[in-house]
């Protein structure tokens, strides 16, 4: 049973989502007389993609993903609606991941996410966007089983197309299912930054920065995280590219502490390969990574691979 305190947080950032999407939508129809007058004209574009994947995992990061320690398959399914014109543009999304484990006493899972988002463009240079998202039962970097409302607000500047920067800041509102006890919350910001540089056609150098928090009155949900991470995505042919990357991540813990009284402090390397072959609407991929763990906790220091493959299709 929710306590008042989840349900008046929960209200109030529901309130706060909804507030942020009513203003981007107020934003676009003041500004729609003046596009009539350039002629303009909305397109309704609704989409859909499926995917299957097989995962096999020693060990993984835990960052708004599915946590896979073994075997598994999983089925994805989105669908979305874009309603936009040469400046403008809504989006309302659906995604849903289910999670097939392979093995004895291992229980199936699911992820459900929605997304309402609006875009605009300022000038040649200059876009701003904004973002409602609620996540059912994703991994966390504090929890296994999380519920979170996200509300964003994004500037881009490209002041040509060999650079861009992206600055986006993040609130979260979560609410973590503990099992038979009682389900507690927390809630905090996230910072992202990122610079791209095109070297080509599909050809990028990407660097990404984060930093985030979480307070909560739950001693083992708080915690403290900045991150880093550079990706080269390289073209082999129109339909095929390959992405190297490696990630740094720390991660301070409020209320668990080591046996020695020291708040748990986790530092994670993980270097990764992607290849993408995306020939007409199929979107075939196969990633492998390593995750190199460190912690002041013996315990929790760890160490595996994680080898994914999927076959998607884009309606």
């Amino acid at each position: 049973m929710i306590n008042r305190t989840v349900l008046k947080r929960g209200f109030a950032m529901r309130g706060a989502l909804l507030s942020l999407f009513a203003t981007a939508c107020v934003a676009a129809f003041v500004s729609a007389p003046a596009l009539a007058q350039d002629d303009s004209k909305w397109v309704l574009s609704p989409d859909a993609r499926v995917e299957f994947a097989f995962i096999s995992a020693e060990s993984t990061t835990r960052d708004e993903q599915l946590v896979v320690d073994g075997d598994a398959f999983t089925l994805r399914a989105q669908v979305g609606v874009d309603f936009e014109d040469e400046d403008t543009r809504f989006r309302i999304e659906a995604d849903r991941i289910e999670v097939f484990r392979l093995g004895e006493d291992r229980a199936d899972t699911a992820r459900d996410r929605f997304t309402a988002q609006f875009q605009q463009d300022l000038s040649k240079e200059w876009e701003v966007e904004l973002r409602a998202r609620h996540y059912d039962d994703f991994v966390t970097a504090e929890s296994g089983n999380t519920d979170e409302l996200q509300g964003s607000a994004a500037l881009t500047y490209e002041p040509e197309r060999a650079n861009r920067f992206t600055v986006r800041g993040t609130w979260r509102d979560r609410n973590y299912d503990n099992g038979t006890a009682l389900e507690t919350d927390g809630s905090g910001p996230r910072v992202d930054a990122q610079y791209r540089r095109r070297l080509g056609r599909y050809h990028y150098l990407t660097f990404d920065l984060r930093a985030e928090s979480i307070e909560s009155d739950d001693p083992r949900r708080g915690f403290e995280r900045q991150s880093a991470r550079v990706s080269y995505t390289r073209p082999i042919t129109p339909d095929l590219r390959v992405r190297p990357a490696i990630e740094f991540l720390n991660t301070r813990f409020d209320g668990r502490l080591t046996d020695a009284g020291a708040r748990r402090n986790d530092q994670l390397v993980v270097p990764e390969i992607e290849v993408l072959w995306w020939p007409d609407r199929w979107r075939i991929e196969g990633e492998a990574k390593y995750v190199f763990s460190d912690s002041n906790e013996p315990l929790r220091e760890r160490e595996g691979y994680r080898l994914t493959i999927s076959v998607g299709y884009v309606f």
